[in-house]
Formats: structure tokens, C-alpha cells, sequence
């Protein structure tokens, strides 16, 4: 799990936006952008390409 004091301070780099885990908390998600992050290794990709949307 990510440090709370790392995740407050996290954006999304898209939008600047917060974001919050999943439900897996496996990923990071960005409510504004419909965006979640991925998290590899208890370290966040906050990369847009490598974002997955979750636009159905």
C-alpha cells in the first residue's frame, strides 16, 4: 500500500485532480478523468499512456 502522506500529495497528470484507490487497491482513480492508475510494485505509474479509462 502507498504511504497515506504519498497519496495525498498524488494528482492525476492529466487533469491535476485527485485520485483515490480502487477497489482492488491495485490502481489509483481519477473520478474527473474516469482514469485509474496502475500500481506495480507498491509504486504508482501516474503516466496518462499508461492510464486505463474506465468509460464503459
Amino acid at each position: 500500500m502507498i504511504d497515506k502522506a504519498l497519496l495525498d500529495i498524488l494528482a492525476c497528470p492529466k487533469c491535476k485532480g485527485d485520485v483515490h484507490y480502487n477497489n482492488d487497491k491495485n490502481g489509483l482513480v481519477c473520478d474527473a478523468c474516469q482514469l485509474e492508475y496502475p500500481i506495480r510494485d507498491d509504486i504508482p505509474v501516474m503516466l496518462v499512456d499508461e492510464a486505463k479509462s474506465l468509460d464503459n
